[in-house]
């Protein structure tokens, strides 16, 4: 298995790094991506990458994280061999303040900014990593009038039905410990019209937790419980539904076999 998008730079793994790897070395993690999403983190992730063989990392900036942006910071990493991919970058409404000018301003920012790594990932011809919510018309308008043909992935899909057209423009949809949990029946109920071939396992960890241990730190070992909810819902074996997820996403960034 592939965990494509993982937070392995987060602090919160300092303490016992070596066992999280350990426990996804034992349930058939391969290789591991880690996104960009605190720019404070970045040397971190790209330190783990040097280190560890099969740890693969991107540059972009988080939607939460805009004031951390710096292209001339950021260009310092996108041709080192281990990055993949650019992102997490994207759209996030959800916590948009009341004041409607503020709000828009943001939103504004947000589109510029996500245009800026859209069209700098074409230029360096790797896939994105795109992180919607709460966002999806705007982010499905902009992916479609400016992504290039490398695609990307759709980080934790939301389960929108329109994203879904980005199949054919070569994006992938990533599945994580949201399909475990109760209250996830949007995901459930579309989950089966995503092609099987546009389908990634992630984690998100730590975040997102899938049941049965939600409310505790999330880590790449828990890709064996999404693998296996993702194998039965389609009705498939787990080996069949692996093998299917980690050839998607040798393909999509460019990992060797």
């Amino acid at each position: 298995m592939i965990d494509t998008h993982c937070h392995l730079d987060d602090l919160r793994y300092e303490e016992d790094f070596e066992a999280v790897l350990q426990r996804a070395k034992e349930v058939g993690i391969e290789a591991m991506i880690i996104p960009a999403a605190n720019v404070s983190t970045l040397e971190r992730a790209v330190m783990l990458s040097e280190k560890y063989e099969h740890i693969y990392f991107a540059v972009g900036v988080h939607p939460y994280d805009l004031e951390g942006y710096e292209r001339d910071y950021l260009e310092k990493f996108v041709d080192h061999p281990k990055c993949v991919a650019i992102g997490e970058c994207g759209l996030d409404y959800f916590r948009l303040p009341k004041d409607k000018e503020e709000a828009e301003a943001i939103k504004e920012e947000q589109k510029r900014l996500f245009i800026e790594q859209i069209e700098w990932a074409k230029a360096l011809k790797k896939p994105l990593i795109v992180h919607v919510r709460e966002a999806s018309e705007d982010a499905l308008a902009l992916l479609e009038a400016y992504a290039g043909e490398e695609g990307g992935v759709l980080h934790c899909y939301n389960a929108h039905p329109a994203l879904l057209r980005l199949a054919e423009r070569n994006f992938y949809f990533g599945i994580g410990g949201v399909l475990t949990f109760k209250n996830a029946k949007k995901l459930v109920a579309i989950y089966p019209e995503i092609p099987l071939e546009r389908l990634l396992i992630e984690t998100d960890a730590p975040y997102l937790t899938p049941h049965p241990h939600r409310g505790e730190r999330n880590e790449p070992a828990y890709c064996d419980i999404i693998a296996q909810k993702m194998a039965t819902l389609r009705g498939l074996s787990k080996e069949a539904l692996v093998a299917q997820t980690t050839q998607n996403a040798q393909r999509l960034f460019g990992l060797p076999a």
